[in-house]
């Protein structure tokens, strides 16, 4: 149903800026940095330096796409700026495997959110599939209320997930400060190898993912060309040196087998650096976590086509609303979607899908990256840093591989002939109207 024009009711609420920064931190903390140290410490120092390429082309990006919004403000976030610069057709392209891509990702978290929540009510893990769709349709509802409900829930779950990641910051002075040396994972006798921080900079990349939710989310955002860009850089800042401290500590201070065999890498280092109670209950902010970023994104799935449609790019009622201001139409098809995603993959193991719901994923958000800093580039936006960016975003896509990107394209391309019906079916209807 649309929207109401009843003019008594005030018109659906807008995210201020604490909810736009939390709806940035809350996409990009999900639950792969809790898994991410044990996949970063064989590389030692070299994920560090990774770690640190990561974040600064993570804020060139971020900075290009505050920039635009100030230069664009009525473009309607990235795909928006790519069609100012490029045209109709690749805004679609780059568009719709967004959309694809987000909607994967919630399976992903989904997925990740009822794995940890299965160690506290193991009934869970028994039926995967049936409490993957129940979880992703709770927060579909929570959605439905509009934007500020998902926006308060997004609040209150980022604190909760950073409590964790507090308390290895916390324990790092600490674990100094004991009269038992802590022993640190040497520096490379070579030094530093360009093929390790490669590849650990890939793997440090998804966990950055996220920083243009506040972009992408432009109609939801309040003076979006004051807040979204405050709300870009200051989560992505803010994310990445969090990031950077904890898992390169978890990952230098304890052995780096230990790390890396571990399935719980942070209830280890909590463990070794305080005690065995505290460490148990990782796996509940984990899965808090992924919960939190799960609404995030399901803000964002719901957006996205939404978006697409009110500039004609997707068939005009998926921009229809209801009465708090949420695209509904886009909203529930997205969730139906995921859905018959978790169905058709229920075959799989839990890691088998995580896998290549993250791949996909990852692959589609560089080119999203990429595009935006071609556009700046063309209408003129933050020149240099929008060279940094697209530098990162082309060295991040060469070390992704050839299949990755491959793959994103053909998901890409495959969106064209629902974009050509919906260019038919508009011009139709202009021409039984004329």
């Amino acid at each position: 149903m649309t929207a109401t024009t009843n003019p008594r009711e005030r018109p659906p609420r807008k995210l201020g800026l604490s909810m736009a920064i939390a709806l940035v931190m809350g996409n990009m903390i999900g639950s792969g940095v809790f898994l991410l140290p044990a996949s970063l410490a064989p590389f030692g120092w070299n994920g560090v330096v990774g770690w640190v390429i990561t974040i600064g082309g993570a804020l060139a990006l971020a900075f290009v796409l505050a920039r635009l919004t100030v230069a664009h403000p009525d473009a309607g976030g990235p795909t928006g700026f790519v069609e100012r610069a490029f045209g109709r057709v690749p805004s679609f392209m780059i568009g719709w495997a967004y959309w694809v891509s987000v909607w994967t990702a919630n399976v992903t978290l989904a997925v990740a959110a009822v794995s940890f929540l299965s160690l506290f009510m193991p009934v869970l893990g028994q039926h995967m599939a049936i409490s993957t769709i129940a979880l992703i349709w709770i927060v579909t509802a929570i959605n439905w209320q509009g934007a500020r409900a998902s926006g308060g829930f997004q609040v209150v779950t980022l604190a909760i997930k950073l409590i964790p990641l507090l308390a290895v910051i916390i324990l790092i002075p600490i674990a100094f400060s004991r009269s038992e040396p802590v022993v640190l994972t040497p520096f490379p006798v070579d030094g530093l190898s360009l093929t390790a921080v490669s590849g650990s900079a890939i793997l440090t990349l998804w966990a950055l993912l996220g920083f243009e939710s506040a972009s992408v989310a432009a109609a939801k955002v309040d003076r979006p060309a004051v807040n979204i860009p405050r709300a870009t850089m200051i989560g992505t800042l803010a994310t990445g040196v969090i990031y950077l401290v904890v898992c390169s500590a978890i990952a230098l201070m304890l052995p780096p087998a230990a790390v890396a065999a571990s399935e719980a890498p942070f209830s280890l280092f909590v463990e070794t650096y305080w005690g065995p109670g505290p460490g148990a209950w990782i796996a509940a902010f984990a899965a808090i976590s992924a919960l939190g970023a799960l609404n995030g994104w399901t803000l964002i799935q719901a957006e996205q086509p939404a978006r697409l449609a009110e500039r004609g790019l997707l068939p005009a009622w998926l921009a229809r609303q209801n009465r708090h201001g949420t695209p509904a139409v886009s909203l529930l098809l997205s969730s139906l979607i995921a859905t018959a995603c978790v169905v058709l993959n229920n075959n799989k193991s839990t890691s088998e899908m995580f896998t290549f719901m993250a791949v996909l994923s990852t692959s589609v958000t560089l080119w999203l990256y990429l595009a935006c800093a071609a556009a700046a580039l063309r209408l003129r936006v933050a020149i240099p840093v929008a060279l940094l960016g697209l530098s990162y975003a082309l060295w991040t896509l060469w070390g992704a591989g050839i299949s990755v990107s491959a793959l994103s394209l053909v998901l890409m391309a495959a969106g064209l002939p629902l974009y050509a019906w919906t260019r038919f079916a508009a011009a139709r209807i202009a021409s039984t109207s004329a």
